[in-house]
């Protein structure tokens, strides 16, 4: 074993729900993992946590994964993702003055409106069009209304991984253009837009500086040293979104490679060279570390409508019966919540069936078609706005655990798909951390281990391409699909 080999590389991944430490050798070895819970408050549109819970969180699960094998004392880096849109106040001091907004909190809806109005031209430039209500920006605006003698204290925004990344570094951090993006960054320039923020009466005091994903911003203090059982001075660097890093723990990297994450929704996030705009604004692009651009988009199709249909039934045995079904005539459009926002944007879109289903195996075979030709789709679109889709695609999610459904999705891509073994965010963060030794490339190809690659069976090709075709006729009939998506969709089933 060589020094190298001996390196490791702590990722720490902020969710909902809890925080997760993994601990990854620079070979991929993981070496330790650990969890902690987070609880949060939801009471309408409103979702809140309490940021100094996070804190105490992460410290311990470092800790259950020193315990469960892994030496911080080979720890040569680290990295923290958080969850996308997530923000809070904070005061001189260190301490958040606020609750933390959570990612999908919708409080800001005429926030929103204000923003989208004074932004309309700097969105464009940056490729989404529009902000949503959830985003970092309107929920600012929202905050300082209520505070508005914020900057006059000295307060300052802070998104979910800057306040761990402050307890790590003992003094204020810049923020990453990742987790900025949705608060305004303009991640080409990395700069804040000067001009839309004072017309919003943000003053520039209020925000933090900013760096690209991937950057050291300093090393773990002695305080966070006794407190999380990290050496001191370990270095810790500028971390991304939790999608973004689900990405760099596919492996999923190079330019015209693609994740797709199969899980309560589908999330859709490739690379590509240039930065990839979209008129209508349901994809929108982070920064890679790399330099190149991460687009994605979020559809609310997805594997959260299994539990809903097929709560108490058993799943192994439904899949079996399910797969001499496939492919089915029976078209659904299989949505988990109203409204659809990936590969296009309908708020009035439901879920609908073609015909009524036989049996429930019937029914079950149909909805894993249909979020599979869902997903067919959002490479139509991705195509269609001009990104490379000639690389690798890498599922990832929830959905991988049933091997009917991703040999479907190779059969409806027609294009092999890749299952990684372990991708996960706070991988991907170690991954990110390992990118400062070398690229981010050859670092995720290093600490990134396959699975198993599924080859498309050509006997279903034209059989799915007939149904697939159906079920664009079945959106456009609904006026749902834009007329030149769907060509583009029918040209590129042709080639």
């Amino acid at each position: 074993m060589t020094w190298y080999d001996e390196d490791a590389w702590l990722g720490i991944d902020l969710g909902t729900q809890g925080v997760r430490a993994v601990v990854a050798a620079s070979d991929g070895r993981l070496l330790g993992e650990g969890s902690a819970p987070l609880t949060s408050r939801r009471r309408g549109d409103r979702h809140e946590q309490d940021p100094h819970s996070w804190w105490p969180a992460v410290c311990a699960a470092i800790g259950r994964a020193r315990a469960a094998g892994a030496d911080l004392g080979r720890v040569r880096g680290m990295a923290v993702d958080a969850t996308s849109g997530t923000i809070a106040l904070m005061d001189r001091g260190g301490r958040c003055t606020t609750p933390a907004l959570m990612y999908d909190d919708g409080r800001a809806g005429a926030e929103a409106d204000q923003v989208n109005t004074v932004g309309e031209q700097q969105w464009k430039k940056a490729g989404y069009r529009r902000m949503q209500r959830s985003w970092g920006l309107p929920k600012l605006r929202w905050l300082l209304d209520r505070h508005p003698r914020a900057a006059g204290e000295g307060w300052r925004l802070v998104h979910q991984n800057d306040v761990v990344n402050r307890a790590l570094v003992g003094h204020d951090v810049p923020t990453d253009t990742s987790n900025a993006l949705k608060t305004g960054a303009d991640a080409a320039t990395v700069t804040w837009p000067e001009e839309v923020l004072a017309a919003l009466d943000i003053a520039p005091r209020l925000l933090p500086g900013l760096v690209l994903p991937g950057t050291v911003i300093g090393g773990v203090c002695a305080a966070a040293a006794a407190e999380s059982g990290l050496r001191e001075g370990t270095p810790v660097v500028a971390g991304m979104t939790d999608g973004c890093a689900a990405q760099l723990g596919s492996g999923a990297t190079a330019v015209g490679s693609w994740n797709s994450v199969m899980g309560t929704t589908l999330v859709l996030k490739g690379v590509s060279k240039d930065l990839v705009r979209d008129p209508h604004g349901v994809l929108y692009s982070h920064r890679s570390p790399s330099g190149h651009w991460l687009p994605g988009g979020a559809s609310s199709v997805g594997a959260g409508l299994i539990a809903r249909e097929f709560a108490h039934a058993d799943l192994d045995r439904l899949t079996a019966q399910a797969a001499p079904l496939l492919p089915t005539d029976l078209l659904r459009y299989p949505l988990v919540s109203p409204g659809e926002r990936f590969p296009f944007a309908a708020p009035d879109a439901r879920a609908f069936s073609s015909r009524e289903p036989a049996s429930p195996a019937e029914a079950f075979a149909a909805l894993l078609q249909g979020a599979a030709y869902a997903e067919r789709l959002c490479f139509d679109y991705v195509d269609h706005l001009g990104a490379p889709t000639d690389g690798a695609v890498v599922l990832t999610g929830g959905a991988t655990r049933n091997p009917v459904w991703n040999q479907l999705r190779a059969d409806v891509l027609q294009r092999p798909v890749t299952l990684p073994r372990h991708a996960q965010p706070a991988l991907g963060m170690a991954v990110l951390a390992a990118s400062t030794r070398d690229t981010l490339d050859a670092a995720a190809a290093a600490m990134v281990r396959t699975d198993h690659i599924l080859e498309p069976r050509s006997s279903v090709k034209t059989i799915h391409d007939e149904r697939y075709l159906r079920l664009l006729d079945l959106l456009a009939e609904r006026g749902w699909l834009p007329g030149p998506v769907a060509a583009h969709a029918r040209e590129r089933t042709a080639r």
